[in-house]
């Protein structure tokens, strides 16, 4: 006969959100609950006279009927003086002893046997002991009167003085424990008073309940170490830990490592498991009824949100909980569950799983853990224990493993189900795995991946889909402008990728996604129509996109085509794209166009144009809606054909012309009036300027980079919304005093211009300035004052001393380079966190250095006098060793000294 369900009586409600079985496992013998390896639960201790068909008996049963594991000691039918091993080893191995001392209890020599041990328990390792003084007082076992008296008195004559010494002792003991006398609980009704015991038993049960994990965790005590650094046992409210990431990441399985660790502390545990779904079928009430049920031990009916938030705020107030919910995707969910955690008592801690990270970013997270990918020696180890039950593959198979490996970016989820899958499989079954798993993530990861997908709407999947085919490892600038000319709105589409972690924006904002999540964007659109790659939206495999150009298969369908270098050298007719009348994102290299375009492309927004010949054949290209044009490694000139034409693109936003090398002079640019980005970096021959950028309003970042630039128009003060001007290695003697007009310009880029002599005065009316680059300005022998705002400045200066720096209270970041005669370094301000000093000459002091109590990287570069000066000897060693720094030499020239920020 099967054990019941753990904690599933009608009334009595253990973990019901939780699908975990109890802790022990077993089968009834005999009528007693008997699980494998004899770990009982509760261990019953009573006198069979006085309570065995009665009370002891409706307990016992109430417990049993719990899902509870019950050792029913009837010590009457036992023959023998000792204490059997057997029932030893039941008591030590319980986790709850309930001794039901009666007016006969120490009649009975076993039973005083087990209330030693059951105290002994309770000292050495923590064992709860829940005494029942059944129709007798405390004070009366505290001091043995009647029955109980008659009793020890008799052991006396019979038994060794210290044993009965031991005995008198435990009775003593147990009487100062907290229990219950059964004629004080309800005028003695002992149905009442099983109620309260079964319930008191549940409630201390679940402190030992352990969530099932897997065993073949890999390199998860990191994860919990770093939480638990951040788990404030002092702080003086609800502690709100959320741990979000991808599907499949193991968030569960990390919640569920950091509750079973907790769980010990808190009187009051919940774990609610899949509340995304169970809302989905049966709405957030449902999910509100598991949690009250699971916390105060009983049903609770609720009706609607609003009744089930009255119940948790007046019933939990009281109660320092550890509760875990898992897999949230709604703000509004938290406010039904959690509220801003007063509801609660201090000290209780709610960890939330959760695949968007917007849910915690509403102020009640207390810490939030991205959870990420395993490295690939860890991921190895994961893949092995599922694929050959050892840490790692046998060596006729380190080869394929390395490369299945490789294919799961990390993601556990996919290592555990590829791992097992492959498990005792033939070689060519692992191979065809392999091959399949390069294109296409395995079914149940994929599965587990499209549920976030699913959950974006139309817009936000559309970002999705073109990252994931076209813009991994892309700026997020550009796209972002194709993206808001089509309405999809990248500015909440991003945030929500990115707080699902269904993209991520690295350091240089280049958009970046895990490898799973790419194969399943591209699946997704692989799925429109597998058989027919022109009934796709998206065409990025460039032998599917030539073959649709060749034959003339376009269809409406098309969205973006990608060709790359695949088109180089070809021509293509107006023919070939008449009916891609939604193609909005072309991408094609050293490709030419011919025919007549009139009313082709009405919905371009992007052509990316690489390496495109200087004849222009095309007639009437008029992509009028384009945003984005990159002509960049072209051959154009200032008189090349394409200009008159694309002049009809009045919606342009992003011109590149990078590394066009032919250009002298940029075209007239004076339709593009609400051109944002100029890039003309690289152009080497560029030496003029068309007047018609001074009138570019809108322009926001215009980068000169390398090119032979020497003067810098006049009316450069009319671009009133330029942010970042960049002029890095040109000929550019002076700036204009214009300058000082721009007040947005946020980076101001003059890095290596050489033959820069003089800075206006009026820079410090750069209001919005923060990055300032003058390293290698080698004839720039004086600075003006410096706008104030500065958060990072390099400077290059030949003079003997640097201009007052100290109310640059906002900078961060200090570069002094090839400053020969500088000998003083000024005071600096005191919230710098990195500074960095090359190639010097007499340097001899720094003003403030113990004073910058934020510093975290120094770096000297090539500084002779430093190395032979004995006062910077003893700032090196001595000083920074006690301002907390260590001194590591990078390479040779080099000294670098780094602190960890505290």
């Amino acid at each position: 006969m099967k054990r019941k369900e753990p904690f599933n009586s009608k009334d009595l409600i253990y973990e019901a959100s939780s699908s975990s079985t109890s802790p022990h496992g077993g089968d009834y013998e005999g009528g007693t609950k008997r699980p494998k390896g004899n770990d009982y639960e509760v261990f019953l201790s009573f006198r069979g006279e006085d309570t065995r068909k009665g009370f002891t008996d409706h307990l016992y049963h109430n417990l049993n009927h719990a899902g509870i594991c019950v050792f029913r000691d009837d010590n009457e039918l036992r023959v023998g003086e000792e204490i059997g091993s057997e029932l030893l080893c039941s008591i030590t191995k319980s986790k709850i002893s309930i001794p039901i001392i009666s007016e006969n209890y120490a009649s009975s020599k076993w039973c005083l046997h087990e209330l030693v041990e059951m105290l002994k328990c309770k000292r050495s390792k923590g064992q709860i002991v829940l005494p029942i003084f059944y129709k007798v007082e405390p004070s009366q076992v505290r001091h043995p009167l009647g029955r109980l008296r008659d009793a020890i008195d008799a052991h006396k004559k019979i038994m060794d003085e210290m044993v009965v010494k031991e005995w008198e002792e435990a009775l003593k003991e147990v009487s100062f424990l907290k229990g219950w006398e059964s004629e004080k609980i309800d005028n003695g009704h002992e149905g009442t008073l099983v109620d309260i015991v079964v319930k008191k038993v549940m409630g201390e049960l679940k402190r030992f309940f352990q969530l099932n994990v897997p065993k073949q965790l890999v390199g998860i005590n990191d994860h919990v170490q770093q939480i638990m650094s951040k788990i404030d046992a002092e702080f003086n409210g609800t502690r709100i830990i959320g741990i979000y990431g991808i599907g499949g990441i193991g968030k569960t399985t990390l919640a569920k490592v950091l509750y079973n660790k907790l769980s010990s502390q808190f009187d009051c545990c919940s774990f609610v498991a899949n509340i995304r779904e169970t809302y989905q079928r049966k709405g957030i009430e449902c999910v509100q009824k598991q949690l009250i049920s699971a916390i105060i031990g009983s049903l609770c009916e609720v009706s609607n949100v609003d009744e089930g938030i009255n119940v948790i705020k007046s019933r939990f107030t009281s109660k320092k909980v550890l509760v875990l919910l898992d897999d949230m995707d709604d703000c509004t969910h938290l406010s039904a569950l959690v509220g801003d955690g007063s509801w609660f008592e201090a000290g209780s801690i709610v960890i939330i799983t959760t695949r968007n990270k917007s849910i915690l970013d509403e102020g009640r997270a207390g810490y939030m853990y991205q959870l990420k990918e395993l490295p690939f020696f860890q991921s190895l180890i994961l893949f092995s224990r599922h694929a050959f039950q050892k840490d790692y593959p046998p060596s006729d198979y380190k080869v394929i493993s390395d490369d299945v490996v490789s294919t799961t970016g990390g993601l556990p989820l996919a290592l555990e189900v590829i791992g097992s899958f492959l498990c005792r499989k033939r070689e060519d079954v692992w191979k065809g795995t392999l091959k399949k798993l390069k294109k296409v993530p395995h079914e149940k990861v994929q599965e587990k991946l499209k549920i976030s997908y699913e959950a974006l709407d139309y817009r936000e999947q559309q970002i999705f889909l073109d990252i994931a085919c076209l813009f991994i490892k892309s700026h997020i600038q550009n796209p972002t402008y194709m993206w808001d000319a089509c309405d999809f709105f990248p500015g909440t589409g991003i945030e929500v990728l990115t707080h699902m972690s269904l993209i991520e924006i690295v350091e240089v904002e280049e958009l970046s996604m895990h490898d799973q999540l790419r194969d399943l964007g591209r699946e997704i659109v692989y799925l429109e129509n597998p058989r027919e790659p022109q009934e796709r939206s998206r065409l990025w495999i460039y032998e599917e996109a030539l073959d649709v150009l060749d034959n003339c298969k376009g269809t409406g369908k098309i969205e973006a085509l990608s060709l790359g270098k695949c088109g180089e050298g070809r021509r293509y007719t107006a023919k070939q794209f008449k009916k891609m009348t939604n193609l909005r994102f072309l991408q094609v290299d050293g490709a030419n166009f011919i025919g007549d375009f009139q009313n082709i492309l009405p919905e371009l927004r992007w052509l990316q144009w690489k390496n495109c010949p200087s004849d222009f054949a095309a007639v009437n290209f008029h992509p009028k809606k384009l945003v984005v044009l990159d002509l960049s490694y072209s051959a154009i000139s200032e008189d090349w054909g394409g200009w008159v034409p694309l002049k009809k693109a009045t919606e342009l936003k992003v011109l590149n012309l990078t590394n066009c090398r032919s250009l002298k002079r940029t075209p007239d640019l004076s339709t593009f009036k609400r051109l944002e980005i100029l890039t003309l970096a690289n152009c080497a021959n560029l030496e003029q300027l068309h007047p018609s950028i001074g009138n570019l309003v809108s322009l926001i970042e215009l980068d000169l980079s390398d090119t032979s630039i020497t003067k810098l128009f006049e009316s450069i003060g009319n671009l009133q919304n330029l942010r970042i001007l960049r002029i890095s290695r040109t000929g550019i003697t002076e700036l204009p005093d214009d300058i000082g007009m721009l007040t947005k310009l946020q980076t101001l880029d003059p890095w290596k211009c050489r033959n820069l002599e003089r800075l206006p005065s009026n820079i410090c009316k750069l209001i919005s300035l923060e990055k300032l680059y003058l390293c290698y300005c080698e004839k720039l022998w004086e600075l003006p004052e410096l706008p104030s705002g500065l958060t990072y400045l390099g400077i290059t200066c030949k003079g003997e001393s640097l201009p007052h720096l100290s109310h640059l209270t906002r900078l961060k970041t200090l570069e002094l380079t090839c400053c020969g005669g500088l000998e003083r370094v000024p005071e600096l301000p005191i919230g710098l966190s990195q500074l960095f000093i090359s190639h010097y000459g007499e340097l001899k002091a720094l003003t403030n250095l113990s004073d910058l109590k934020h510093l975290r990287y120094f770096i000297f570069s090539e500084c002779p006098s430093l190395e032979g000066s004995p006062d910077v000897s003893n700032l090196r060693r001595t000083q920074m060793r006690e301002l907390g720094f260590k001194e590591s030499r990078v390479r040779p020239g080099y000294l670098e000294f780094s602190r960890v920020q505290t």
